[in-house]
């Protein structure tokens, strides 16, 4: 146990030891080694490697000794781990995949609890993804594994492709890999991690008729956006009644297999129209308000990643070696995570979950590491994380700098080009129905 002050009052890191105990697996995660020699066992392993993940240091050695010795204070009964930043890599390295496999399940087993009611919207589990590229140092081992995605003279970059839960904000599956790698590929190996009645939210760069197939082939809801590149068709009178609304997606090199019967909505964005495909043919299940409510939702995703960028500051990774680097970008992951769930289910129920803040949840766990031998306030650190909300005011100007000279600018889809079936379109669509009478 945590060790007390003489006025009897907990110390911050008794608090924050319960905290990060709930998030984590009641089995699979041994404190204590049967081999009396091992100094760095699973949970301690774990322990560190988040609290790493919250430390602010500009190091991987600083941020490693600022964590050891939160851990120790947390289990000072205990065997103390080893000092040297190369012993905890290579004891991380053994057993990193499986322990980021607990600790996922453990937390996606939680997340519906936390979520309470805001766990389905509209009645389905509403997940976002979306991917983003993360710097890692330059050295020639990086570039190797890694490449240069960017501009030239880029660093080594991993492409991180998330799946986030609306309702919470907080992540649900992820990927990664090279800078030049596919988020198209990646959500397709993430398909088996959805949850059943998932409702899937993408920008247009997941649109396409291989990638929606496979959505539709898995059982999957989604609204995705559609830009200048897509071709509908409209009046095809392939499987369903023709109404408002209604298009096809059948690109001429797959005609070989029958069209996607999709239906469009279109969303008037200040001076922009923005075009959303979605699987939902039925308005009366998900109306046209709703699929504009819900694209909007998707958002979530980008904040995501600016926290973790920004806020936990991992824009760039700090190990110069691929493993590792992929190591610390997987409990980055999961530290971010652990992070919002501690302070959502801080907030209790009946409150939007989404509603945590970051960066103000970070402050309050610094504030415990640092002063962790400290008594601490009434209510303890589960009052601060209730506490840890986003600002409440309208803002009433846009929350941009005004002069950022890397800024991207790039320019908006666009909008899908539509036009009427042809007379022979439609007789090969009803090729198709035919064949599907006949089976």
């Amino acid at each position: 146990m945590a060790r007390r002050r003489n006025s009897g009052r907990e110390v911050y890191q008794t608090d924050l030891l319960q905290a990060m105990r709930k998030c984590l697996p009641t089995r699979g995660l041994p404190l204590i080694s049967e081999d009396g020699r091992v100094r760095w066992t699973p949970r301690v392993l774990v322990m560190t490697v988040i609290l790493l993940a919250w430390t602010q240091a500009s190091t991987l050695l600083d941020a490693f000794t600022g964590a050891r010795e939160v851990v120790v204070g947390m289990y000072d009964s205990r065997r103390r781990p080893g000092r040297s930043l190369q012993g905890f890599l290579a004891a991380l390295a053994k057993s990193s995949a499986e322990l980021v496999a607990a600790v996922t399940a453990s937390l996606r087993e939680a997340l519906p609890r936390v979520a309470g009611r805001h766990w389905r919207l509209h009645g389905y589990v509403v997940m976002g993804v979306d991917g983003s590229k993360i710097e890692c140092p330059r050295t020639r081992a990086n570039e190797r594994a890694f490449e240069c995605s960017g501009k030239p003279g880029t660093t080594p970059q991993m492409l991180l492709t998330l799946l986030f839960h609306v309702g919470t904000g907080l992540p649900w599956a992820w990927r990664r890999g090279s800078g030049k790698g596919s988020e198209r590929a990646d959500l397709t190996s993430m398909l088996g991690d959805l949850p059943r009645e998932t409702l899937l939210l993408a920008d247009a760069g997941f649109v396409g008729y291989e990638m929606l197939l496979r959505l539709m082939e898995a059982g999957q809801e989604f609204i995705v956006r559609a830009g200048r590149n897509v071709r509908l068709l409209q009046r095809l009178g392939f499987a369903v009644e023709e109404h408002a609304g209604l298009v096809y997606l059948w690109p001429e090199g797959k005609r070989g297999r029958p069209p996607l019967v999709l239906r469009l909505v279109t969303v008037r964005t200040g001076k922009r129209t923005m075009a959303l495909l979605t699987s939902v043919l039925d308005g009366r299940r998900l109306s046209d308000a709703a699929v504009a409510d819900l694209y909007r939702l998707r958002w979530g995703v980008e904040v995501l990643y600016r926290t973790l960028k920004q806020t936990l500051e991992c824009r760039k990774m700090l190990s110069t070696t691929p493993a590792h680097a992929a190591m610390e970008l997987d409990w980055a992951v999961i530290g971010l995570w652990m992070l919002g769930q501690m302070a959502a289910e801080a907030r209790g129920r009946g409150r939007r979950p989404s509603e945590w803040s970051a960066a103000r949840a970070l402050r309050v766990v610094r504030k415990a590491m640092r002063h962790r031998d400290r008594p601490r306030p009434a209510g303890g650190l589960r009052r601060q994380l209730r506490r840890s909300v986003k600002d409440a005011y309208v803002r009433h100007r846009a929350k941009t700098a005004r002069y950022w000279p890397r800024k991207k600018n790039e320019s908006p889809p666009g909008l899908p080009k539509i036009r009427m079936a042809t007379h022979a379109e439609r007789l090969k669509a009803q090729g198709f129905l035919s064949c599907v009478a006949l089976n």
